[in-house]
């Protein structure tokens, strides 16, 4: 039977991969315009875009979103957001899931691709970890975005977890940030991105739930550099703790899966 459905899940995927970019195409004059905006008014106003782009396109595909709230979430505040990675769904996830402004770090290598990559480099902030210098200066317009009371957020994980385990260690950028600009972390999970586009390849899409769980925020009030290490533990520990609550994840030696990594 899997063999006999393998058929009708590409011609799903090649007509999700479709509309995808038929919206992309309708939200593209949307987007320069909005580029004209300035950085805050405009790079709003795209978000917006994208968010309109996410729900009809969810619509079409089958898939549907749904925010889990396990704590009190204060919409008119700006945090640091993390949450796990381990899918290209995640990606519209966080368009669907945010209510108040915020601004997505996300890879340079995105912006490679056609009509695609312009519509993102708009809409994140864009990090190359090859180059120290553009390293920086992707943090300094974190901390900028943070300052105008605007959201940011990081994948902590860096790229995707393919490990079978909950997690891969963290990098060390987003506690930096927030013990730098005293901003609270909000810890969020992506519960079933895996199940809706597996990493394996693009033509593994189907339809069905793509939730994302609030988790409680963690405050960073008078804590220092020194506090770095416990904070991110703190953090990973939490978002551990509630992604084994959503998934049943096989015994894995984390001592195997998280090897010491290059921190940034």
């Amino acid at each position: 039977m899997k063999y006999l459905l393998k058929p009708v899940q590409w011609i799903y995927c090649v007509y999700a991969l479709i509309t995808f970019a038929a919206i992309m195409l309708l939200a593209l004059p949307f987007v320069v315009i909005a580029s004209f905006l300035g950085a805050i008014k405009g790079g709003n106003f795209i978000y917006k875009i994208c968010k309109v782009w996410g729900i009809l396109w969810y619509a079409l595909v089958g898939v549907w979103h749904k925010n889990i709230y396990e704590k009190p979430h204060n919409f008119n505040d700006h945090f640091i957001f993390v949450a796990n990675h381990t899918s290209y769904m995640d990606i519209p996830a966080v368009i669907m899931c945010m209510y108040q402004p915020v601004r997505v770090l996300g890879k340079y290598e995105m912006v490679k691709f056609p009509i695609f990559g312009y519509i993102y480099k708009c809409a994140v902030i864009t990090v190359d970890r090859s180059s120290s210098e553009r390293r920086a200066q992707s943090v300094r317009q974190l901390k900028a975005a943070l300052r105008k009371n605007i959201s940011i957020f990081i994948f902590p994980e860096g790229t995707f977890n393919e490990t079978g385990a909950p997690l891969k260690n963290f990098y060390d950028g987003a506690f930096r940030i927030a013990i730098e600009t005293q901003t609270p972390i909000k810890p969020l999970l992506f519960i079933d991105a895996i199940d809706r586009l597996h990493y394996r390849s693009i033509f593994e899409l189907t339809p069905g739930p793509n939730r994302v769980v609030y988790l409680e925020e963690v405050p960073i009030e008078n804590r220092t550099m020194h506090d770095l290490p416990e904070l991110k533990k703190k953090v990973y520990d939490i978002m551990e703790a509630g992604l084994r609550r959503y998934r049943n994840y096989p015994d894995v030696d984390a001592a195997a899966v998280n090897q010491p990594r290059k921190q940034g």
